[in-house]
C-alpha cells in the first residue's frame, strides 16, 4: 500500500500536468497565430482553436482522460498541416511544442510503459507527419522522445524519494508506537508498584511492626478494600471520567483514622487525573496513620473541573523538610502521582508543627 507521501505525489503529479499544460496554451497558441499568413490565419486559428478546447478539456476529464485519446488528438492536430497548407510557411513551431509538453507532462502520471508508448507514438508520429508533409526536421523534433525519457527519469527519482519518505516515516512512527507501549508498560508496572504499595504492602507493615493490633476491628475490611483495589488495576476496565469526591470517601470508614471532610458534593474528572488524585490524598492520609503520631486529618478539596486544590492537614508529630523526599511513598505516591497527570504536590512539615499536603492540578 502506498504511503502518504507516495499517494500526495501521485496527485501532485496528474495536476500539476494538467497546470503546466494549460499554463503553456496562450504562448503556444500565440505563436500558431502570428506566424501565420494572412491567407491561413482562419484555417490556423481553428486548428489552434481545437487544440486549445481538447488541452483545457482534458484537464477537467471526470478522473482522466485516456491518454490512448490525448495522442490521437495531438496526431490529427498534426495531420493539419497538409489540409492548412501551413507547410508552405513552416509554421509548425505551436504543434511540436504542444506535442512536447504532452509528452513531457504524460510522465508525471502514468506507469511507465504507457507514458514511454504515447510520447513515441506522438512523438514519432508527428516526425513521420511532418517529414511526409515535406517539412525540415530540426534538431529540437528529434529530441521530443529524449526530453520525454529525461522527464520519466527525474519523476523515477522523485517518486523513490517520496518512497523513501514514506518508509522513514513508517519506522518512525513504529518505534514510536513501541515507545508508547514500552511507557506504557512502565507506567502500569509503576501504578501496580504505587498501589501495592499504598494497600496491601503498608497494611501488611502496620501489622508487622506491631502498629496495629491483629484483631482490629477495621483490619480484615481494610484487606479486603486492599484486594479489591489490586483487582481493579488487573481487570483494566475503567469509565472515561470518574468522581473524585466518591473516591475520596471510599476509605473513610476504616474506623482507625477520623478524617474531616470539606469536599464539594461531586467533582467529575478524567478518570486518570481522578484516580491520580485520590491515590496521592491516601497515601497522604497512609503517611498520618503510620507516622504522623495522631487519629485526625483533614481533607479540603476546592475548585472545579478545570483547575482544583486538595489539601490534606493533621496536627501530629510532623518531620524534618529533607525527609519529603526520601520516603518512597511521598515520592512515588504522591509527588509521582501528580507530575504524570501535569499537576503538583507540595508537603510542608516540622518536627513538632504537623503536616500540610497540597495538591493542585492542573500545574
Amino acid at each position: 500500500m502506498a504511503g502518504e507521501a507516495r499517494r500526495l505525489l501521485t496527485g501532485f503529479g496528474r495536476r500539476y500536468a494538467v497546470a503546466v499544460r494549460v499554463a503553456t496554451l496562450p504562448p503556444i497558441a500565440a505563436i500558431g497565430l502570428l506566424r501565420s499568413s494572412p491567407d491561413e490565419f482562419a484555417a490556423t486559428a481553428v486548428v489552434v482553436a481545437v487544440a486549445v478546447v481538447w488541452t483545457c478539456a482534458q484537464g477537467w476529464w471526470p478522473r482522466r482522460a485516456p491518454v490512448a485519446v490525448d495522442v490521437v488528438v495531438l496526431l490529427g492536430l498534426c495531420l493539419t498541416v497538409f489540409w492548412t497548407d501551413a507547410e508552405a510557411d513552416g509554421n509548425t513551431g505551436w504543434l511540436r511544442l504542444l506535442v512536447v509538453f504532452a509528452c513531457v507532462t504524460w510522465q508525471w502520471h502514468t506507469p511507465p510503459l504507457t507514458g514511454g508508448l504515447a510520447a513515441l507514438i506522438a512523438g514519432g508520429g508527428m516526425l513521420v507527419v511532418f517529414d511526409a508533409a515535406g517539412l525540415r526536421l530540426t534538431a529540437s523534433q528529434l529530441w521530443v522522445p529524449a526530453m520525454a525519457a529525461m522527464s520519466r527519469v527525474a519523476w523515477v527519482l522523485v517518486t523513490r524519494a517520496a518512497e523513501r519518505a514514506d518508509r522513514t516515516a513508517a519506522e518512525a512512527e513504529q518505534v514510536r508506537r513501541e515507545a508508547a507501549v514500552a511507557a506504557a508498560v512502565r507506567a502500569g508496572e509503576r501504578e501496580l508498584a504505587n498501589s501495592l504499595h499504598d494497600t496491601a504492602a503498608t497494611t501488611l507493615l502496620m501489622v508487622g511492626l506491631g502498629q496495629v493490633p491483629p484483631d482490629a476491628d477495621w483490619l480484615a475490611p481494610q484487606a479486603r478494600r486492599d484486594l479489591a483495589r489490586l483487582r481493579s488495576l488487573d481487570d483494566g476496565r475503567t469509565s472515561p471520567e470518574a468522581d473524585l469526591v466518591e473516591l475520596l470517601r471510599a476509605d473513610l470508614d476504616n474506623g482507625h483514622l477520623t478524617v474531616e471532610l470539606d469536599v464539594p458534593p461531586r467533582l467529575s474528572l478524567p478518570s486518570e487525573v481522578a484516580g491520580a488524585i485520590a491515590g496521592a490524598v491516601r497515601e497522604a492520609l497512609n503517611n498520618v496513620r503510620r507516622h504522623a503520631g495522631t487519629d485526625r486529618a483533614g481533607v479540603r478539596l476546592s475548585g472545579d473541573a478545570q483547575a482544583l486544590s486538595v489539601e490534606i492537614s493533621d496536627e501530629g508529630k510532623g518531620f524534618a523538610a529533607d525527609q519529603a523526599t526520601a520516603r518512597r511513598g511521598l515520592r512515588e505516591s504522591v509527588h509521582g502521582r501528580m507530575n504524570r497527570v501535569g499537576g503538583t504536590a507540595t508537603i510542608t512539615s516540622a518536627e513538632g508543627a504537623g503536616t500540610v499536603v497540597r495538591l493542585k492540578w492542573p500545574a
